[in-house]
């Protein structure tokens, strides 16, 4: 089997800069804000979410990609003469995204082997795993070493966030409203995980300043690190904790991206994320 072609959805807050430059293929997800539809990636990047989701009179709402987007995407990509395909999906317990790659590689499959992979993570957890098959691809890695390689590295990611608020995710079905209630009683600042594929609340900090100083005390004790990379939604603290970070991984490089639509969505302006891979 020849050289395995990489699709991924937009929630792994890549941009589309660095999908051209890893030779990704993305199927966006879709976000509503007020009464217009945009494609992500491709017709709103991060910067200009933030700018309209700060005057919107409603809650945002995002959709995943349809069958056919995805059926589209492995078509074409067979007709350009891609021998294979691995597809890394955002958490299926989050979006019917990976079901519609399901769905879809079936529909092609008498023209192209595709194997779906559910990341059972978000942004740049998911990311990172597409970036990590894409350079897996390059090294002439089978479909099948390729995902043996990608559930190895997937095993040692940790997802930790603070939020601003719990409301965005009570509002958008994806945390309980009991915990949402606990999440901002005193003005507790949540602190939450990615974890078997569920955004959960890890613990409740008292103030901004703690949860941060508790986000980066999990850098700390968790290494070593091969990769670190932080997320943020228009966080003013962003510079001084990718400072911290780094200090605290070890690592000369810390990868630093804005949360897009998909995610920002859901965690709201000022989120502050890590993304960890331990090291073997």
């Amino acid at each position: 089997m020849g050289k395995v072609g990489i699709v991924t959805d937009s929630a792994g807050d890549l941009s589309i800069e660095q999908l051209k430059e890893k030779g990704i293929r993305v199927v966006p997800l879709k976000v509503r804000i007020d009464d217009k539809e945009y494609v992500d990636v491709t017709e709103l990047n991060a910067a200009t979410y933030w700018e309209l989701a700060q005057v919107s009179h409603e809650l945002p709402q995002t959709s995943a990609p349809s069958i056919g987007e995805f059926e589209v995407a492995f078509q074409e990509m067979a007709n350009e003469g891609t021998d294979c395909i691995f597809c890394i999906t955002i958490s299926s317990e989050l979006s019917a995204t990976y079901q519609s790659a399901v769905a879809a590689a079936k529909k092609v499959a008498p023209h192209i082997t595709v194997r779906v992979y559910d990341s059972r993570y978000v942004s740049l957890a998911e990311g990172f795993l597409a970036m990590k098959a894409a350079e897996l691809a390059d090294e002439g890695l089978s479909l099948e070493n390729l995902e043996a390689e990608i559930k190895a590295y997937a095993s040692k990611i940790l997802v930790y966030g603070t939020l601003d608020t719990l409301e965005n995710l009570k509002r958008g079905g994806r945390i309980g409203a009991a915990q949402a209630l606990l999440g901002s009683l005193l003005s507790f600042k949540p602190v939450i995980e990615v974890k078997d594929g569920l955004v959960l609340p890890e613990s409740r900090q008292r103030t901004r300043s703690r949860a941060l100083d508790y986000l980066l005390d999990k850098v700390s004790q968790n290494g070593p690190y091969s990769w670190v990379g932080v997320m943020q939604a228009q966080a003013p603290e962003t510079e001084e904790f990718v400072r911290q970070v780094a200090l605290r991984s070890g690592l000369e490089t810390v990868y630093l991206t804005t949360i897009g639509p998909i995610i920002g969505t859901h965690a709201g302006i000022r989120t502050v994320g890590l993304t960890l891979v331990k090291a073997e």
